[in-house]
């Protein structure tokens, strides 16, 4: 359900996440259906039960990739309305976002803070969603809030910011990229350093989250809760929230 009360970046083209795996699905999908029509025609009884086959498949493909595509234009926009909720950002809040990408969280949360500042960082390796430094400027400069970003690159896993740095942190569809958990859990434990004591994180994702609550309060959150899954985004995905401990 959409929460009120929370303006969300809607104005810049953030592409679709997954862009390379949704061109895929389409292509299969058609190769797919051609093979369909091409066995349908075939009299006997095991090519009308193999077309049906395919026919299944391909609409699966094809269903998917309409998922895809529908969860970045207008999912994630509701999931992301229950970040910035959990974050309970402040106006004049210093606020990080690990792994930006093309800005659209970065950006949604620099709508909530008039009088603070977003950093975004990324190591803009993710070539399959042709991020850029440049885009990502660009998308802030058309939403608005140039004025209230500023960009980094920067690797998850060493953060280039002193502790107890940031009012809070927000993380969406990056840990998972990691494919070591020792990677992760020092991206996570770096996510953790850079928070003030009393300051809150969210992180989104949907591979590996049943080990983020685990690993968030071993290296110093509190009140670590796990959403339920969000379908309004495919895959699903979780929202892992905490607090700092405070000293």
């Amino acid at each position: 359900m959409s929460k009120p009360g929370f303006a969300v970046a809607d104005k810049a083209n953030y592409g679709v996440e997954g862009i390379r795996e949704v061109k895929m699905l389409w292509g299969l999908g058609t190769i797919l259906l051609i093979a369909t029509i091409f066995l349908f025609r075939i009299d006997g009884l095991v090519w009308t039960i193999l077309s049906i086959i395919l026919l299944i498949i391909t609409l699966i493909s094809y269903g998917e990739a309409v998922l895809m595509t529908l969860s970045s234009k207008k999912g994630q926009g509701r999931v992301v309305k229950d970040i910035l909720e959990k974050l309970k950002l402040k106006k004049e809040d210093l606020v990080l976002d690990v792994g930006c990408g093309r800005g659209f969280l970065m950006n949604s949360m620099a709508k909530q803070v008039s009088g603070g500042k977003v950093i975004g960082i990324d190591n803009w390796s993710d070539k399959r969603h042709q991020n850029t430094l440049e885009t990502t400027l660009q998308n802030a400069d058309t939403e608005g809030v140039k004025d209230r970003i500023e960009v980094q690159t920067a690797d998850a896993r060493n953060l280039p910011f002193e502790d107890d740095t940031f009012d809070a942190v927000a993380s969406s569809l990056t840990i998972h990229t990691l494919p070591d958990q020792d990677e992760r859990q020092k991206a996570l434990a770096e996510i953790v350093r850079v928070l003030k004591p009393g300051g809150r994180v969210a992180v989104l994702d949907f591979m590996y989250v049943e080990e983020y609550p685990a690993i968030l309060e071993k290296v110093g959150l509190k009140n670590v809760e796990k959403s339920q899954f969000y379908f309004s985004m495919f895959p699903p995905v979780i929202i892992v929230s905490g607090m700092k401990k405070e000293d």
